[in-house]
């Protein structure tokens, strides 16, 4: 029997969250779905914890090729999957309980939107929360920014109609990164664009963060697909884009901290100064915000 989700999960050397992340499908709300996950050439312990799960729930639909990269590999997951609605997601992150559920109600109730997608919270490698992130959830928001390079379209968090994607034609396979940018451009052109206002995943900050070099990468796939937009579209746009990972920005880092300290939350507030310090060390700010985490009563214990 046909499903009325896939949920598509592309796999690379993600051993120490995938069964988080799995668990968190499987704990679904929502239960009419299909899992399909491509294991892509990992090296590590992914493809046998793939097998074990794939043998206890039949809703889990297994592949496994060589390395072909992020773009092939959804398209490949986007072309073996059945349902009406695609649901993303990362290897590493986990889905809230009721975001199947809340997405395709209001995928059902709103046909003009192609694309849903919602708020997150930041997760550290232990799984703590570190912070939030709201997102806009007009049309009109979303594609301005868009326009000018930002996306405020968390790919893990989204959902899309199978029917939408495949007229866009899937994934651009010729751009190395910001494929999820040129995506939701094209996909704006064909529908509309949302964000639900509840959280829909928690998204995982690790080690793994972006290097200077891919970032420029970003930027400049980015601008090109802005561009190409620009120019179906007939419009001109300024081009706003900022380079983006937070592993790499020591102000979300104190902002976070802070954050988390006024709420009394002085393991994470401590947790944050660090990475601070170790991305730039000669910062007082980032000093002050762990020697506070360390010793200063936070606002509050106070209260």
């Amino acid at each position: 029997m046909q499903p009325s989700v896939s949920v598509l999960i592309a796999v690379y050397n993600s051993d120490r969250y995938l069964a988080t992340a799995i668990e968190s499908v499987l704990q679904q709300t929502f239960t009419d779905f299909e899992c399909l996950l491509i294991d892509d050439g990992s090296t590590d312990r992914s493809g046998q914890i793939l097998q074990a799960y794939a043998a206890r729930d039949s809703r889990l639909r297994i592949f496994q090729q060589s390395n072909c990269g992020i773009a092939k590999t959804r398209n490949r997951l986007l072309a073996e999957a059945r349902a009406e609605w695609v649901a993303v997601m990362d290897a590493d992150d986990v889905m809230l309980p009721d975001r199947l559920e809340r997405q395709v109600q209001f995928l059902s109730a709103h046909p003009e939107v192609v694309c849903v997608g919602g708020a997150l919270d930041w997760i550290d490698q232990q799984g703590r929360l570190i912070g939030h992130l709201d997102m806009p959830q007009s049309d009109a928001e979303i594609q301005q920014l868009l326009l000018g390079g930002i996306s405020l379209l968390h790919h893990p968090c989204t959902m899309v109609r199978r029917s939408a994607l495949l007229q866009v034609g899937g994934y651009d396979e010729t751009l190395m990164a910001s494929v999820d940018l040129d995506l939701w451009l094209r996909l704006g052109e064909v529908g509309q664009l949302a964000n639900l206002p509840e959280t829909m995943l928690q998204y995982r900050l690790h080690s793994h963060s972006v290097t200077h070099a891919k970032q420029l990468q970003q930027s400049q796939d980015a601008l090109t697909a802005c561009q190409n937009a620009w120019k179906r579209r007939g419009i001109q746009r300024e081009f706003i884009r900022q380079p983006a990972d937070h592993l790499q920005q020591q102000q979300f880092w104190l902002h976070q901290g802070w954050n988390n300290f006024i709420q009394g939350q002085r393991s994470i507030a401590r947790y944050c100064g660090m990475q601070a310090i170790t991305l730039k060390p000669l910062t007082w700010e980032a000093w002050k915000l762990l020697g506070c985490a360390l010793f200063k009563p936070t606002p509050k214990a106070d209260a």
